[in-house]
Order: structure tokens, then sequence, then C-alpha cells
């Protein structure tokens, strides 16, 4: 077709139709409780403009997370390159024909300022929608453990303490309404970094008005968050619990939201989230992204920020001529078994199969055996269903080999096995199915190699004593990490998957805390997660805080 044919007026041509403005609550500060319209939204969002905080530095992680929900065209402006302007920016983009998401943190229509972009679209005639988001309102005192409103309490009050304006605290003290206090800031004498009132002014202006001093109140900072930090106590009291607190490391000198009134009383009994046997530790596991997915998400309900650092490389062997034969041996019946001694090895055999069309049909005729619970999963995941396990506790190369039957000419049609296995995998396996009267076919599946080096930062973390935790799912993972970033600080607790991972931890001079009862990520994360709740309830028991182990006193590094 001419492409000149039939030509439109200029007026048509240079007609756009208007686009959408969509304000999305982003929560409190985790990027799991976004809700599910919202995540739609940012999908086919064309211009996000991203949340403005005082406190940007803190919400860099959040945004990031939120932004994974868009695509990869999309066009993201920071809040804070606008000047103040946004509702502006947000229209002229609007104006184009795109699809503009506004980030709020907690809800656009509490306390922010989405009423102002709300009416400037209407009468622009733009489309406008809001996608509320939790409010730390009422998401900060249920993740502190704090009952706004039950069978007891009929009403609650909020109070914007930065409101232009002053708060009648007189009228506020009156009665026994639970007040829900936004805007306060560090008690005076203390860095503050809004212009609200100090805890102890709000406090004083409670009780000067009448409010009993003995009246509960909890004061919690970044709920929802694992940053959070509840301190409970009373109006005469709150503002010396807040130094104690801040002589022991935990900060609370910044904005944070007050509950005073009854339902602040029952905090200690319900807190749910801060008592998480890893709440706020810092958690480093050497593994890429993609093996660390589930190990991440285990840690992350016990209450952890787990850090992922990959330690190695995998990369397809030097020459494909030994997986090539063991594939065409594969499928046209060389082997009686194949043992997989990892998930790596289950995923390089099955993208070679499928390179040439073929599925998990050409195990047609093969037994499978596997090491242990992950490989497992990757080859059911292939559609195969194991043949051949070690039991718990024996989930090895070794165990495999204890638990394999011995060649017996008689049943067995023929006596060869495909072993494919990493470049640096051990010889327990192989040596224990030759013992047994099996030919082995040992491939090199893959290499593993050492990986770049992470960030400085991270490095400096390491040995600083800034992670609270190093996950060793291997013993090439010690001395990976070791090589790359140097050894772990001596507060820092390490965890192991099995015994020769913890040997090859001792003999690079590290004090291992935590030896998981059988080699799964699941089995160590629980037995982390064990060891932390323990940590908590002896720190309890003898009357000390509770703190991370990045909290201790920092000594000498271990020494080999």
């Amino acid at each position: 077709m001419n492409a000149n044919a039939n030509p439109q007026p200029e007026e048509q041509r240079a007609t756009v139709r208007p686009g959408q403005v969509a304000l999305v609550g982003a929560g409190p500060g985790s990027a799991d409780l976004l809700t599910l319209r919202a995540a739609e939204l940012l999908r086919r969002a064309d211009v996000v403009i991203t949340l403005r905080e005082p406190a940007a530095d803190e919400l860099a992680g959040l945004r990031a997370e939120l932004l994974q929900h868009c695509s990869s065209e999309v066009s993201v402006i920071e809040a804070g390159t606008c000047g103040d302007d946004l509702n502006g920016v947000a229209l002229s983009h609007a104006r184009e024909g795109k699809r503009v998401v506004r980030l709020y943190s907690g809800d656009p229509m509490v306390v922010c300022r989405g009423a102002e972009l709300v009416a400037a679209c209407r009468e622009a005639g733009i489309e406008v929608e809001v996608a509320p988001g939790l409010s730390s309102i009422t998401a900060g005192p249920a993740f502190a453990g704090v009952p706004l409103l039950n069978g007891e309490e009929t009403e609650v009050r909020v109070i914007n303490a930065r409101a232009e304006g002053s708060v009648d605290w007189a009228d506020a003290a009156a009665g026994e309404t639970t007040l829900v206090v936004l805007g306060a800031d560090a008690p005076a004498g203390q860095p503050a970094h809004h212009q609200g009132p100090g805890f102890d002014v709000v406090c004083k202006s409670l009780v000067a008005g009448g409010r009993p001093g003995n009246t509960p109140v909890s004061v919690v900072r970044a709920g929802g968050t694992t940053r959070q930090t509840t301190v409970t106590s009373t109006l005469s009291r709150l503002v010396a619990e807040l130094k104690q607190k801040d002589a022991k490391n935990h900060h609370l000198t910044e904005p944070a939201l007050m509950v005073v009134g009854r339902p602040a009383s029952r905090q200690n009994e319900l807190s749910w989230f801060e008592t998480l046997p890893l709440f706020g530790w810092r958690v480093l596991v050497p593994r890429t992204k993609e093996q660390a997915a589930s190990l991440s998400e285990q840690l992350r309900e016990h209450g952890a920020v787990p850090e992922e650092v990959p330690t190695i490389s995998v990369e397809p062997p030097r020459t494909p001529q030994q997986m090539e034969r063991a594939v065409r041996g594969l499928v046209t019946g060389r082997y009686q078994w194949v043992a997989f001694t990892s998930t790596n090895a289950v995923k390089a055999i099955r993208e070679r199969l499928e390179s040439y069309g073929l599925d998990a049909r050409a195990f047609a005729g093969v037994k499978v055996a596997v090491v242990g619970d992950a490989t497992a999963a990757a080859v059911r995941e292939f559609g195969i269903e194991p043949d051949l396990a070690p039991p718990e506790g024996l989930q090895s190369g070794a165990g495999l080999a204890e638990v394999w039957p011995p060649y017996d000419a008689e049943i067995d049609p023929m006596e060869r096995v495909l072993l494919p296995r990493a470049d640096i995998a051990t010889e327990a396996l192989s040596s224990g199915l030759d013992n047994k009267g099996w030919e082995v076919d040992d491939v090199t599946a893959y290499r593993t190699v050492r990986a770049a080096p992470p960030p400085q930062p991270v490095r400096e973390a390491i040995k600083g004593g800034g992670f609270d935790a190093v996950l060793f799912t291997s013993s090439s993972t010690v001395r990976n990490l070791v090589g790359i970033a140097g050894k772990p600080h001596n507060t820092t607790a390490i965890a192991v998957i099995g015994p020769e991972t913890e040997k090859t931890a001792l003999e690079y001079g590290l004090r291992v805390d935590v030896v998981a009862p059988k080699p799964s990520v699941t089995a160590l994360a629980e037995t982390l997660a064990e060891y932390g709740d323990e940590r908590r309830r002896e720190a309890i028991e003898s009357g000390k805080p509770v703190l991370k182990p990045s909290q201790k006193r920092r000594g000498r590094r271990r020494k080999l």
C-alpha cells in the first residue's frame, strides 16, 4: 500500500489521544505489600514518577523492587529532579498519550498530596485512577502488634503533628480515645529530620491536657519493614526509654508513628513481626540470584534481609564433544542409569536435550538417581520421577553410592552409568559405583569458575562485620567467597550445609555456628532460624537487649 494514500489532514495527524495518570500507593515500605491493581498499573506504565520522601536513600531498595513490575521500555523519572511541579510533569506526559504512574508512600490520599493531582487531572480532562495503598496509620500498628480497634475500642483519632496550624493538644487529650500521632520527631536536643514536634513535646502536651502519665504509648518506626523498631512505654516514661534504646543502637531518633491509649498496652503481648527469629538480620547468600531464590524467600519468611552475592559462575564445558556423546548414548539406550549430583547437572542435560528438540521422553527405559531433595525437585520439574535417592542424613555423593545396588549381570541389562557433573566434583560417587561393579561414564557437564568480586561496600561489610550471618552451601562457596571478598568478621554467624562444608570453613579459620542436619538449603535456613530464636530467648531470659550479631562489639578478625 502506498504510504501517502489518503493522507490525513494536518490537524488530525497532530491529535494525540490523552493518556492516563494513575496514583499508586506503594504501602508503608515493603514491596510485598503492593496491591495486585498497583502491580498491574506498573506493568502497563509508560512513565513512572518515583517516590519522593525526605529519607530517599532508605527507599532506594523499595523503588528498585517496585520497578521490577514495569516493562523494560518504561521511562523512570526521579521525583527529586522535577522540582515542585510533579503534577505538571505527570500531566505533560499524559497529554502525549502515555500511561503515567505516580508512586506515593503509603496511600496517595492519606497525608500525601494525591488529591491535588487528581483535581489537576480532572480539570485537564485527563483520565485518572487511584490505586490505594496500605497507610502507615493502620499498617504500622498492625506490624507492631497494636490492635487499634477491637471489642473494647470504638474510636481512633488520627493527628498529623506536622499539619499547618497548631494541634489542639488539650482537645486531643480529652477522654480516652486512642490517638495515632503522625509526624512526631526526635526529642529536644537530638537531631531532627522534620519540622514536627518532638516526642517529648507531644507527651508533655497530652499530660498537660489531662491524659494520665501512665497512659500506654507505643512508638513505631519504619513499620512493615525489616528496619522496624517499636518502643512501648507510658507518656511519662517514653522519652527516657527512647534515649535508652538509642544508647543500645536502636536509633529511634527519626519521625515515627505514635499510638497513645489502651491498645498500646498489648504491644508486647501481640508483637509478632519484630520477634521473628532472624528479624532484621542481614544475611549473605553466596549464590547466584537463580540458585538463591528459594533460599532467600525462606530467609525473608523468618524476617531476614538476604543479599545474594555470586561466588561461582557456571560455564559450559570447554569442549562439547563429551556431552554430545553422552546425550547420544542416552537416546540410543547406552545407559542403565543416570546419576544427578546437582541441579546444575540436571540443567545442563536438560538444555542439551532441548537444543536437539528432545524432552524427558529421552529417559525412557533409563533409571534416574539423585543426590538430594533439591536435585530431585529439578528432575521432577523436567517431568521425571527419580528411582533412587539416599535417605536424610546421607544426601551426598558418598551417601548415594552407599545405597546404590551392586551390578548383577543376571538382572541388569547393562552395566553403564552416566554421571554428568562439575569439573571440580569429588570422586566419591564414581569410585563407589566402580567398586560395586558398574562402569561409569564420568562426563563434565559444566565448569565452575570463580565469580567476579562483589562491589566494594559489600566487601567492606563482609570483612567489617556488616553482615549478621553468612550461609555456605558448599566447600567451593567458602573458598571462593574468601578469595573474592575476604573472610567474614568474627561477629558474623557462619552457617554451613553439612560436614564437608564445615571442614572447609574451619580450615579457613572460620568459627562455624550452625550446621544443617541434612544437606539441603531448606534445612540450612531452618537451622539458622532456630539459632536466631535461641539467641533471642537467651537474651530475654538474661535481661539483656536482643541484638543482632552485627550489633555486638567487634573484636579482631579471625586469623588462620
